[in-house]
């Protein structure tokens, strides 16, 4: 690990991050090992990839699209993809994702069969002045409306749609895939520590009607802070040393 926190090595692919406004952090490593799959993927806002690239190494036959806004971010992206062994099955697009949205409605050809987000989730009031930053982390970028419509007209029948959310989130994003049409397929409620509430949620929508839901709730870290090895599994198979995932949170 580099303690710029410029560079991030995983077992199978690296994440440069010098431009993008979001590092990787732990929103990608839940949402990267639990989001559902499929063999035609879309990466809303992929920022400098890494969902892309973890989903590209769960799902061996996946073609992936990756759309990003964010000149920076795609700045990382191109690289991190470009020095891949994935890279060949990822098209990285250059535009927002209401733009993405305009042409593939008018493209029959163009649906999916799962769609993944890092969405933001913040309110305008506490936006910053870095654009790059502010685009990847507030909702006027692109609202929560917005992207759930978008997502399940995107979707064939049947298909998923999953994302991770902070708690101060969860009743407004969930009551809006609903009124969409959407079904609550799993919600993996996520803890940093047992004694706490959980600090994330990791939701699958599906198109079309669930009969079974998973509802599950884990913890990061123990009591005495150290990595869970229900958290240590679920990384198993992407960080290179277990004494990397003490590094980000």
């Amino acid at each position: 690990m580099n303690n710029s926190n410029e560079y991030f090595e995983f077992k199978e692919f690296a994440i440069t991050q010098r431009n993008a406004g979001m590092k990787v952090g732990t929103d990608s490593d839940l949402l990267g090992t639990l989001a559902e799959g499929g063999s035609r993927i879309l990466d809303i806002g992929t920022g400098t990839g890494v969902l892309s690239l973890m989903m590209a190494q769960r799902f061996p036959e996946a073609k992936i699209t990756a759309v990003e806004i964010d000149d920076n971010a795609v700045k990382d992206a191109s690289v991190n993809f470009a020095a891949s062994r994935f890279g060949e099955r990822i098209s990285l697009v250059h535009k927002s994702f209401q733009d993405y949205l305009k042409e593939a409605q008018h493209d029959d050809s163009v649906s999916y069969d799962c769609i993944i987000c890092n969405p933001p989730y913040f309110d305008k009031s506490l936006e910053n002045k870095d654009v790059s930053r502010m685009r990847a982390r507030h909702t006027s970028s692109l609202p929560f409306s917005v992207l759930i419509e978008g997502a399940y007209s995107l979707l064939e029948e049947g298909g998923v749609f999953s994302v991770c959310i902070p708690p101060e989130v969860l009743s407004d994003f969930t009551s809006q895939c609903i009124i969409e049409g959407f079904w609550l397929k799993a919600i993996y409620r996520i803890k940093s520590v047992p004694e706490k509430a959980p600090k994330r949620f990791v939701l699958v929508h599906q198109k079309g009607r669930v009969f079974d839901k998973i509802d599950e709730t884990h913890c990061m870290r123990n009591s005495d802070k150290s990595r869970s090895d229900w958290y240590l599994e679920l990384m198993k198979e992407f960080h290179r040393r277990n004494e990397e995932l003490g590094v980000r949170n």
